[in-house]
């Protein structure tokens, strides 16, 4: 596909491949940059259908942004890369280690899932629906208060009421029908019965109030990927790198530095 991919590099070290949530840009890593940075190369990726990357044209599925990866990383002359995927991301980086484990030095999965359910089906009909009316308003209210958790959107409504006000600024129609399009190409999602043979260190981070992939789909991962290390963030919701980001970073870039010179976890 003829389809251009926005990215960005920050710092130098060992490279670590960012893949966003659904809704998110390599802006959204803003935050982290500096802190990161300092001691590893940030790949920023903006997926198809996100951010400053190019819009679908059609439906797809998610083996369509692996093989944009691939390219990607070829292109840069990357050969062995550390894999962090959230949520929709970590759904990416599960199939793209399956199908490229060579590339692959170790994996991050956070707040993510192997296999889309029945709810999470109907999750995604009904942020589809709520897409669809392109309404900043509408969209905020059948999103947010899930993907964060409830102690954190009654302790930060007025930072959230800014971001609705943002989402009227920035998203447009094409953002939205963007977005429709990314969500269903996870309606499929399996990769159960395959999680064993991910060999490479794997660290899954689960969040323990996160209501839109809860701590059972990580349990599924951590139980099928051999070399895993599962490690849970509490008091945070499925947002969990921006409610507790310290504690989200010093995890990640802990890991990284566990698996650098191959050394086995467990």
């Amino acid at each position: 596909m003829d389809k251009k991919i926005y990215y960005e590099e920050h710092g130098k070290g060992e490279v670590v491949v960012f893949l966003n949530g659904i809704m998110m840009s390599t802006a959204s890593w803003a935050p982290f940059i500096k802190a990161f940075s300092s001691q590893h190369k940030m790949l920023l990726v903006d997926l198809l259908d996100q951010g400053r990357s190019d819009k679908a044209d059609d439906e797809y599925t998610q083996d369509l942004h692996v093989e944009m990866l691939k390219e990607l990383l070829e292109k840069l002359n990357y050969h062995k890369v550390h894999l962090f995927g959230v949520s929709y991301g970590g759904e990416v980086a599960q199939l793209f280690a399956l199908k490229y484990q060579d590339m692959v030095k170790s994996l991050i999965l956070s707040n993510t899932t192997s296999y889309t359910d029945r709810s999470m089906q109907d999750l995604e009909r009904s942020w589809d629906y709520a897409a669809t009316t392109h309404d900043a308003s509408v969209f905020f209210s059948s999103t947010m208060p899930g993907i964060y958790s409830y102690k954190f959107y009654e302790e930060n409504y007025e930072w959230l009421k800014e971001r609705e006000i943002q989402f009227g600024k920035i998203f447009d129609e094409e953002w939205y029908e963007g977005f429709r399009r990314a969500a269903k190409s996870a309606h499929n999602l399996n990769t159960t019965e395959r999680l064993q043979k991910i060999k490479v260190p794997t660290l899954i981070i689960s969040s323990e109030l996160d209501t839109v992939t809860p701590l059972k789909y990580q349990e599924v991962l951590y139980k099928g990927i051999p070399n895993s290390k599962w490690v849970l963030i509490k008091d945070a919701g499925h947002a969990s790198m921006y409610e507790k980001p310290y504690e989200f970073m010093s995890l990640v870039m802990g890991f990284i530095s566990t698996t650098q010179f191959d050394i086995k976890i467990k």
